[in-house]
C-alpha cells in the first residue's frame, strides 16, 4: 500500500469559533471521499508554503464521518505559530493540500459505551468527533466530558456541545472547568490536574472506574497529570488514551536535532553514517544518515526525498515507518502504540540508525 499523499481541496467554509479560532470545512470531492474516510479521532495535515517555507501542521477532525462532502477541522492561533496565524486568513474558496486522516486516537463505532472525555483548549477537536458520532450511532451509549478552558470567551465549538447537550440530555455530561474566570459552582473553577480529578471524581461528578474509556488530549502537563490521577482512581492503564497537542516547552526538538555524539562517532559506531534505503510508494532509495547529527527524516530532507511527516515532534504519527531490516532507536514518542513499536514500526522523524544497514518501508501499513 502506498504511503499517503497530499491532495489539493478547496475551503467549503470557514467559521469564527473564538476570537482566536476558526472552524476550517473542506470539500471532499467524491473521487477523494474513500481516501478521506475516517474514524473519529483521526486528524488530517494541512501542508502550505508559508514566507517561502514549506510547513505542515496537523489538526483533529471535529466533524463525524456521517458528514459526506466535508471534513472539518479547528484552528486555534498560538503564540508565534506561523501556520495557525496563516489559517486565521484563510477564505472559502482557496486551496491548500490537504492529506487523508490518520491517528489512533480513536473511537470505533458500535456497540454500547460509557465513555469520559478530557479535552483542554483545542484539545475538544477529536472528542467532539467522538462525542458526535457515539452519541449518534450507539443509542445506548454515554459520553461525559469534561472540558477546560482559561474562561467562556476562549471556548471552541461552544453551539455544538450546548446543541448535542439539549439532544442527548440523559447522554450527555457536559463540565466546562475555568482557571481565569470564576463560575457558581466553586468546585468547577481552577485547572484540569490531578488534584481537580480527585476532586470531582469524590463528589461523585465524574466516575472514571465506570469509563470504558477515557480520551484524553490537550497539552503534555494536563495529559500527564490527569493520567496519574485517573492511575491513583483505579484506572487500568489501557483504558486510558491520549493525544498530545502541546509538548512541555523544550520537550519537542527541532526538524534537524542538536548533534549527539559518543566519542565523536555517531550511535552506530560509524564515522560516516549508516546506510538507510527507504521505501516509498513502491520506489527504493538510498542515502546516508549520520546518526550524531541527524535523523532519517532530516538526512531524507536533505537528500531530497518527500517523505511523509507533520509535527517533526513524534507527536503524530504522519511519519511512521516499518524497519525491514536493521535496527534504530527513537528520541522520544508521543503517538506509536506499544504493538507498533513490538510489530517494528517507527517515527522517520525521531529514528536514528543503530547499525550500519537500516531499511525502512514507508508503504507498510
Amino acid at each position: 500500500m502506498a504511503a499517503p499523499r497530499f491532495h489539493e481541496l478547496e475551503i467549503a467554509s470557514i467559521r469564527p469559533e473564538t476570537p482566536d479560532a476558526v472552524a476550517i470545512s473542506f470539500a471532499i470531492p467524491e473521487d477523494l471521499d474513500a481516501a478521506f474516510a475516517f474514524v473519529p479521532g483521526q486528524y488530517l495535515t494541512l501542508r502550505a508554503e508559508i514566507d517561502g517555507e514549506d510547513m505542515r501542521r496537523s489538526y483533529s477532525i471535529c466533524s463525524t464521518p456521517g458528514e459526506r462532502g466535508r471534513r472539518t477541522v479547528g484552528v486555534k492561533r498560538i503564540d508565534n505559530g506561523r501556520f495557525s496565524g496563516f489559517a486565521q486568513n484563510l477564505k472559502p474558496g482557496d486551496r491548500i493540500k490537504v492529506m487523508p486522516p490518520q491517528g489512533h486516537f480513536t473511537a470505533e463505532i458500535g456497540g454500547t459505551h460509557e465513555y469520559l472525555l478530557l479535552a483542554a483548549g483545542s484539545g475538544i477537536t477529536p472528542c467532539l468527533s467522538i462525542a458526535k458520532s457515539v452519541l449518534a450511532a450507539e443509542p445506548g451509549s454515554s459520553v461525559t466530558l469534561l472540558y477546560a478552558n482559561r474562561n467562556s470567551a476562549s471556548v471552541m465549538f461552544l453551539d455544538d456541545l450546548n446543541d448535542l447537550k439539549d439532544r442527548y440530555t440523559t447522554r450527555f455530561t457536559l463540565l466546562h472547568l475555568m482557571d481565569e474566570e470564576v463560575q457558581d459552582v466553586e468546585i468547577m473553577n481552577g485547572r484540569l490536574d490531578a488534584e481537580k480529578l480527585e476532586t470531582l471524581a469524590s463528589h461523585g461528578l465524574i466516575d472514571p472506574a465506570k469509563a470504558d474509556a477515557i480520551y484524553i488530549c490537550g497539552p503534555e502537563p494536563m495529559i500527564l497529570s490527569a493520567s496519574a490521577a485517573l492511575a491513583t482512581l483505579g484506572v487500568a492503564k489501557d483504558r486510558i488514551k491520549f493525544e498530545l497537542f502541546t509538548p512541555a516547552p523544550g520537550s519537542t526538538p527541532a526538524l534537524t536535532p542538536k548533534p549527539k555524539t559518543a566519542n565523536g562517532k555517531a550511535p552506530d559506531g560509524s564515522r560516516h553514517g549508516a546506510s538507510v534505503d527507504i521505501i516509498l510508494d513502491g520506489a527504493r532509495r538510498s542515502i546516508k544518515v549520520d546518526a550524531a547529527t541527524d535523523t532519517v527524516l532530516s538526512a531524507a530532507q536533505k537528500a531530497g526525498l518527500d517523505v511523509p511527516f507533520s509535527c517533526a515532534g513524534g507527536m503524530c504519527c504522519t511519519c511512521r515507518c516499518k524497519i525491514v531490516e536493521g535496527t534504530a532507536s527513537m528520541d522520544q514518542n508521543f503517538s506509536l502504540e506499544p504493538w507498533e513499536i513490538e510489530a517494528g514500526f517507527t517515527l522517520a522523524c525521531q529514528s536514528r540508525p543503530t547499525a550500519e544497514k537500516l531499511v525502512l518501508d514507508f508503504d507498510a501499513q
